[in-house]
């Protein structure tokens, strides 16, 4: 797990009362949208001036806090890609700096369809439920499954991982392919954790022959153990995206994606793994 240690204690407060009212999760209390200028008592050695002015402005759609202290434990965050030397990076860049300073371990999704207001606190409940799940398991309890792997009753009836966020799209793309409304029964995708930087992941289904809907999640854990490997959880969260593109079907024809243009991509992105560590491999790559 990560601890925040003696720098937290130093440095972040509890959270006040106010806004919108919390919620509680496993003896954790869940704040949703807070400013970095709530959570922190000022500015820490080594933070410039500019970092710091550019980071409180910066928001978090849900802070975890410990019940008995208040004090934050960490932040989640989502936001649609952006581009490198933008604005919207810079801020980002600047706020990462800050909340290592002071020992925030945060969250951050960038995705262009998923958004914080109607799938942070899902993902922030997955996320603390993954991390007490691994704080009881392991050879000394006898849990030899992860908690990615519980297998139970889904939704639809079938029996699968009822700790995949992406099963309820699963089940819908299979519905939708016997209605003859998908041309593939089977949602396809893969991850990749580039060392340094994000866990990526990218979920595809085919919805005419020849022509994909593809969404690709970015997920940077900082200093965040989420109690499942990152990589996984941003491919799961890519399924989750191609569910919702899949409710409006009228929006997701002008941005199919040609599937051989598709596996084109994916083999630059191998080649480009491989260029920077000697090796890679996907998970459930499709193959034709």
């Amino acid at each position: 797990m990560t601890s925040t240690g003696s720098v937290a204690a130093s440095w972040l407060r509890p959270v006040a009362a106010g806004g919108a009212p919390p919620s509680t999760r496993s003896g954790q209390v869940i704040h949703p949208s807070r400013r970095l200028s709530e959570l922190v008592q000022g500015r820490p050695p080594g933070v410039t001036g500019n970092q710091w002015s550019t980071a409180i402005r910066e928001s978090f759609d849900q802070v975890v806090c410990a019940a008995d202290t208040g004090r934050p434990l960490f932040a989640v965050a989502f936001a649609p890609p952006a581009a490198p030397g933008s604005p919207a990076r810079r801020a980002e860049r600047m706020t990462s700096t800050v909340c290592a300073a002071v020992g925030l371990p945060v969250l951050r999704v960038e995705s262009p369809t998923l958004q914080g207001a109607g799938h942070s606190r899902r993902l922030v409940e997955y996320v603390i439920g993954a991390r007490a799940y691994a704080d009881g398991s392991g050879p000394e309890s006898g849990y030899v499954v992860g908690f990615r792997d519980i297998v139970g009753r889904l939704p639809d009836g079938r029996s699968g991982p009822v700790n995949d966020l992406g099963a309820l799209a699963r089940a819908a793309v299979v519905e939708a392919y016997v209605e003859r409304r998908l041309a593939d029964p089977i949602v396809r995708g893969l991850h990749v954790c580039w060392t340094g930087g994000p866990a990526e992941g990218w979920s595809w289904v085919e919805v005419r022959p020849g022509r994909c809907l593809v969404e690709r999640v970015q997920l940077f854990a900082q200093r965040l153990f989420c109690g499942v490997a990152p990589g996984r959880l941003a491919e799961d969260l890519a399924v989750l995206a191609v569910g919702e593109r899949l409710r409006d079907r009228d929006g997701v024809e002008p941005t199919l994606v040609d599937r051989d243009e598709l596996h084109e991509g994916i083999r630059r992105l191998a080649a480009r793994r491989a260029e920077l560590d000697g090796g890679f491999a996907f998970d459930h790559l499709c193959a034709d």
